[in-house]
This record gives structure tokens, sequence and C-alpha cells, in this order.
């Protein structure tokens, strides 16, 4: 053994590395370990290469270690490391925020920078909630999310969010927070290709929580466009529709939680312009830099803004992050969208997801599957539960689809695929065609 490998066992044995959303006594048994990555490829330390079908973790749309992404990378941090954005600016923040307002949807004009999914989630209800304050009507705080939701682990994010296991053992958390049902319903939507048809009623969830609360005291309700973490839920033709209508009359405001949907996941640039329904606010982050430095972002509806700026001189929204628009990501960030506009990345999911469709759906038959979903470039692969296990049995197809080179996410017994948006047509039948021999290996 050599040095190098050595010290690599020594570190993992030592788990200095308290590893995330990881069962990390099972890992240390049977580490997974990635050294290296480009394009549509990872490569272990022993050389193995392994065909990315997550995107990383929904994040790498454009492939690895794309070469502008790196040099701009390379070259922001040999200029400036960092510099503060309170009371201060750098005009690589200011270059990065208008050309991510260009490919936005219309009267979405202005960023707020973060640093992850999470904190947007966080900065978006906040922004909503002072919103009202501003407008005179401070009685309107809470906040709606939906069950088997997901808008990371911050407090305000885990409070909407609706996925059991993240919240147990935190407490209360939040106040004021009330959630809508999800839209999942196998019983009349199984096998469903795209926007299943039936369930737009699921929206009415929200009239009921109006007359529940008084709608003049809710703030703001939040959801996914397709839920991405709690295994591909797409919204039944119709849902986003309706919510938005309620919304509007109640003067609720319609947060769209797009971390996973924006960038050129479903063949548009944001999951509001593929669905045609325009939220009030939106979170991004992971595709914003392609995920080489972290950064997030919430796009505000101009109205929203300009109701910030009408009073007197003074900040306007006590809050932010240090690394708010940090020079490294924004460099990033601006590499991501020249690389996504050179290839065409944001709308090319159109000229393959049916390739893709047809491939995800031809595993219907397959031993174990229950249901299986897609829209856009995701897609999602539920496995019938195996008894007084639940879960297992898509962990094993995901440990022996990585000894066989594919990466892919499990989510409880859902199979969950989003590749890098460069994939081509003969990597999306080698994602599916392992996945299906893996099914018939499991018991």
């Amino acid at each position: 053994m050599n040095k190098r490998a050595e010290a690599k066992e020594v570190s993992l044995e030592q788990a200095a590395f308290w590893m995330p959303f990881t069962a990390n006594r099972q890992f240390k048994k049977a580490p997974r370990l990635l050294a290296r990555a480009e394009g549509m490829y990872y490569w272990t330390p022993e050389g193995r290469q392994v065909l990315d079908g997550t995107s990383g973790l929904w994040c790498v749309n454009a492939g690895h270690c794309r070469p502008r992404i790196v040099e701009a990378v390379k070259r922001q941090v040999a200029e400036m490391d960092f510099a503060p954005t309170f009371q201060m600016g750098h005009p690589i923040a200011f270059e990065f925020a208008e050309r991510l307002a260009r490919v936005a949807p219309e009267g979405f004009s202005r960023v707020f920078f973060t640093n992850s999914g999470s904190e947007s989630a966080d900065t978006a209800l906040k922004i909503a909630l002072a919103y009202h304050r501003a407008r005179g009507e401070a009685g309107r705080y809470r906040l709606i999310g939906r069950e088997r939701g997901y808008h990371g682990v911050n407090f305000g994010g885990m409070a909407v969010g609706g996925i059991t296991a993240n919240k147990k053992f935190f407490g209360p958390g939040v106040a004021g927070v009330d959630h809508i049902r999800h839209t999942h319903d196998p019983a009349r939507n199984a096998f469903s290709r795209g926007q299943p048809k039936h369930g737009q009623e699921f929206a009415d969830e929200l009239e009921r929580l109006c007359l529940l609360h008084d709608p003049s005291t809710i703030a703001a309700v939040i959801v996914e466009p397709v839920a991405g973490s709690a295994g591909v839920l797409v919204p039944p033709v119709g849902y986003l529709e309706r919510l938005r209508e309620i919304c509007t009359r109640h003067g609720i405001l319609l947060i769209f939680d797009e971390v996973i949907t924006g960038f050129g996941r479903l063949g548009k640039p944001f999951g509001s312009q593929h669905f045609g329904v325009m939220p009030d606010l939106f979170t991004t982050a992971k595709g914003m830099t392609n995920a080489t430095v972290p950064m997030g972002a919430v796009f505000i509806q101009d109205s929203i803004f300009e109701a910030f700026m009408q009073g007197g001189e003074g900040i306007e929204l006590f809050h932010g992050y240090t690394y708010s628009g940090h020079p490294l990501a924004c460099a990033a960030g601006v590499a991501t969208l020249d690389t996504y506009e050179e290839e065409g990345l944001l709308t090319r999911v159109s000229t393959i997801e049916k390739h893709w469709e047809d491939a995800a759906h031809g595993l219907k038959g397959a031993p174990h599957v229950a249901d299986i979903r897609n829209c856009g470039l995701m897609a999602a692969i539920e496995l019938e539960p195996r008894a007084g296990q639940p879960g297992k049995r898509a962990y094993e197809v995901f440990v022996k689809a990585f000894e066989a080179g594919v990466l892919i996410r499990v989510t409880g017994d859902t199979i969950a695929l989003s590749p890098p948006l460069i994939v081509e047509r003969a990597q999306i039948d080698r994602l599916f065609d392992c996945i299906a021999t893996m099914l018939r290996s499991v018991s």
C-alpha cells in the first residue's frame, strides 16, 4: 500500500468527518469513495469509472469539471478571494445578478444571493413575512408548506418541509406553520408519463387551511414545482394553476422552490416556465454555479422588491450572509451561464426527454417495480418495499449499481435519477439497463 492510500485509510478509520444524511457506521464498513470527475463520469481512487446518474446531488447540470468554469474560478481566486457585501460591493456580484435576471421569467429582475438551497428557502420565507409587514399587513405570519416537501434543513425550511425524518429529532421548530397534503396518488396515477391526469383537487387543501386559519393571517405558500427529494412527485395537470389562483385571490405569496427544477432540468431555464405558472418568489441553488462553488439565490418579483423601497433611508431588509455574492461563486456562476448558453443546455432536455421517458418506463414490469414517474430529465422508479425492511431493497440496488459503475440516488424505496444535461442517449440506455440488471439481482 502506498503512502497516499494508507493516509486515506487512516482518515476513514478515524472518521473525523461526520457525514450528512449518511449511516456513518454502515459507510465505514464499506466506504464508497470518489476521487475525480470529468463530464458525465466520476472515478474512484482505484481508477474505476462511474457514470453519474444524479448530477452529483441534483446539481452538476453542465457535467463535471467544465474547463470554462474551472478557469474562471482560478482567475478569480488569484485576483480577489473575498470581498464583503455589507455596505460594500464588487463588480462581479452585480454582473452575475444581471446575467441571472436575463434568463429569469419576465418581471423577476432582482436577485438576493445566499449560499445554499436551505438558505434560499429561509430567505424567501423571511422576505415574504417582511413584505407583508412593509405593506401594513403584519398580521400575515403563517407559512404553509406541503407534506413530503423538501426545502432544506435550516429551521424555516425544515418547518415548512414535510419529510418526517428531517423534523422529528429537532423539537417543535418554527411556530405558525401548516401543511397541505402531497400530490402522490398511485392508485389513480401509477406509471404516468409526465404530469398525472388526476389530482388537481389536492390544491383545494389550501382553501381548507384558509378557512381554518383565516387567509388574512397567511403570508406565503411554498412548494416545489416537482418534489425532488421525496421521489420525483410530479404535479397533476392543473394543480399548480389552482394553487396560483387561490394564492392570488387571498393575497398570499406563492413561492416555488426551484433548487432542483431550475437551470434546465425540465427543458426550460426554470420550472415555472415549463409549467406556465408564475410564483411571486422562487429559490435556486445547485445548478446555478454547476455546484463548483456553493451558492444560492432568491428571485423576487419586481413589485415585491419595490414595496421595500418605499420607506425612509436605511437598510430595507435586515438579512444577509457573510458569503452572499462571494466572488468565487459569482465567477463560477457567470462561467456556468456562459456554458449553458454556448451549448444550449437550458433547453437541451426538450431534445432528449422522449428518449429519457421511454427508457424509464421501459422498466415497467421489471421485478419489484411499483411505479415510474418522470418529468423533464428527472425520473423515479418506486419499488415495492421488502416486508419489515423499508428502504432496504432500494439501498441494495444503489450499492450494486455503484459497484457496476453507475451512480444513482435512493430515497426510501424510490430510485431517483437526474443526470447532467449533457447526457447522451447511449448513456441513458446504460443507466436504465444497469438498474434493470440490478433489480433482477435483488430479492
